[in-house]
């Protein structure tokens, strides 16, 4: 049965043909992580949170800094210093009160990935690094999880959903059949570095929470199979078609890594 404060909150959205009260529900009865809480991560978080998604995890375990808030709309002035994941928490319960969260203020690496991300039906990419895409990547073809990635660079994006069926109905591509290996150490400078576009990451954020909503609901077609690419400047969006690489080493047919691996290292990190 639903309660009145739910039939109020969510109604704009149970009244979609697409959704409807079986679809609310479905969303009521899922659960989501999302690997960081960042540029990316807020506007994930926010959408999710406010679209009803019953539990959702929230890895990171930076702090909020000045430089972050002209894009991370989700944190305040006040908020500076403060673990993200738990000052998100507090913000998105303010949103939404009727939804579990849970916060993992930790780094995410080979010993504690499986154990963090199982418990959920969907992870979500929302990293910054490419150890952490790597690896995630890695669990999540490990762990049988649908994962929807997201990226994003000066005045570029780019958003993906790996290892999940196809329109087609074949099981798409993983990151890796995209991006074999981590690209040479200071190859690819940081936002840090290259700077970031302030509003693209709600741009290319909220595109990852509807392909999120999309794969919980069962509706439309994810972007499987397919890498869609955001310009900024030029206001253009294309859509590449993906296959999966059968000699990929994590997801091909004969694969010959088997086990999470820290990706530092390869990342100059």
């Amino acid at each position: 049965m639903w309660t009145k404060e739910e039939l109020d909150r969510y109604h704009r959205q149970m009244i979609l043909p697409q959704v409807g009260p079986e679809g609310q529900e479905r969303l009521k009865r899922s659960s989501v992580v999302v690997v960081g809480a960042g540029g990316l991560g807020v506007p994930v978080l926010q959408y999710l949170v406010a679209a009803g998604v019953g539990r959702i995890g929230i890895v990171e375990m930076d702090r909020v800094e000045l430089s972050n808030l002209h894009r991370q709309v989700l944190y305040t002035t006040e908020d500076v210093g403060k673990p993200k994941a738990l000052a998100a928490k507090e913000r998105l319960l303010a949103l939404n009160p009727l939804v579990q969260i849970d916060t993992y203020p930790v780094r995410l690496t080979s010993e504690n990935a499986l154990e963090i991300l199982k418990p959920y039906d969907l992870v979500i990419d929302a990293s910054d690094n490419f150890p952490t895409r790597y690896l995630v990547n890695d669990a999540c073809v490990f762990l049988g999880k649908p994962l929807v990635y997201g990226a994003i660079y000066q005045f570029d994006g780019q958003v993906a959903v790996f290892h999940h069926l196809t329109p087609e109905g074949e099981m798409g591509p993983c990151y890796r059949c995209l991006f074999p290996k981590p690209p040479p150490p200071g190859s690819v400078p940081s936002c840090a570095e290259a700077g970031v576009f302030g509003v693209l990451p709600a741009v290319v954020g909220s595109l990852m929470a509807a392909e999120a909503l999309k794969v919980l609901l069962g509706i439309g077609k994810p972007l499987a199979g397919a890498l869609l690419l955001y310009d900024a400047l030029e206001a253009q969006f294309r859509k590449l078609s993906l296959r999966r690489n059968p000699a990929c080493p994590v997801c091909g047919d004969h694969p010959t890594q088997r086990e999470l691996i820290d990706y530092e290292a390869f990342c100059g990190l």
